[in-house]
């Protein structure tokens, strides 16, 4: 792997990770049509440094919510439950029940486990994930005809949690967007749209951090290619602040009433990816 095609990959991943184009589905035709990389070639480990730098961008952009986030859960464990203070100083501590919310939007994340290699096999069928990007940007165009919700942490509810995750599940679907499938449907819940975008990124921690891990263990039975570590490093760099200014840029879109505009964007790399599929 040379280090440009690192940095293209990383480029890739820090854009498509967040931005609501599927980062999977574009890494596989940049990989099955172009043959830019595969694991096959002995970059298992390169995919895992892509997604750790994509989780790294989460943390720098939303770290004064992680911070308050491991703050509250102390103070949880510590015998305050979700509340903190005594008599009429009490008040509730809305980031540990966040942390609930997130851990209920990761459990659906379990349905995939039995159907793994089946969804791994769809990597490969590139007209398969041509009409996934279709189906994304269909899910894209109604999001910004959702009204606007003023729900947050303090009171979305174990329901909306749950829905959120298994629209994770389905987006494990490579040409699905995550971001895309889960800000959707926290807007169809009536979630505040910076709270939608917020809650996304958040509940894709755990998610993202246990498929790392397991991508890990999986690389390192592979076998590690040392000479490749400098690129493997120049690419995670590029997805972590490329990734930045990705969840900003969503963050403002949101804001603005624009997300779903990307859906004309999905429409068009659907019909080009089962086109160039079709003749290659």
């Amino acid at each position: 792997m040379s280090i440009l095609n690192a940095i293209i990959l990383g480029l890739v991943q820090g854009i498509a990770e967040f931005l609501p184009i599927s980062s999977s589905g574009h890494l596989s035709v940049l990989q099955n049509l172009f043959h830019m990389s595969t694991t096959e070639q002995g970059h298992l480990f390169f995919d895992v440094m892509l997604h750790f730098g994509t989780l790294i961008s989460i943390f720098i952009v939303y770290w004064k919510d992680i911070v308050q986030m491991v703050r509250e859960v102390i103070w949880f464990f510590q015998g305050k439950g979700l509340r903190t203070g005594k008599g009429p100083d009490r008040r509730p501590l809305p980031m540990a029940r966040f942390v609930l919310l997130i851990i209920f939007a990761t459990l659906p994340l379990v349905l995939v486990f039995p159907i793994k290699d089946k969804v791994e096999e769809l990597y490969y069928h590139t007209i398969a994930i041509g009409l996934f990007f279709i189906l994304t940007g269909c899910i894209l165009f109604i999001s910004d005809r959702m009204p606007q919700g003023k729900r947050t942490e303090r009171n979305m509810t174990v329901k909306d949690a749950l829905i959120i995750g298994l629209c994770q599940c389905v987006a494990t679907i490579p040409g699905i967007s995550r971001s895309g499938s889960t800000i959707t449907a926290g807007m169809a819940r009536g979630l505040d749209r910076d709270f939608a975008v917020k809650f996304s990124f958040m509940m894709s921690i755990p998610a993202v951090a246990g498929s790392t891990l397991l991508t890990l263990i999986d690389a390192i039975q592979t076998g590690i290619d040392s000479s490749l570590i400098p690129a493997y490093l120049i690419g995670t760099v590029v997805a972590a602040v490329v990734g930045v200014f990705a969840i900003r840029l969503v963050k403002r879109i949101t804001s603005q009433g624009k997300f779903g505009r990307f859906c004309y964007y999905m429409w068009g790399a659907g019909v080009l990816t089962i086109v160039l599929s079709l003749l290659f």
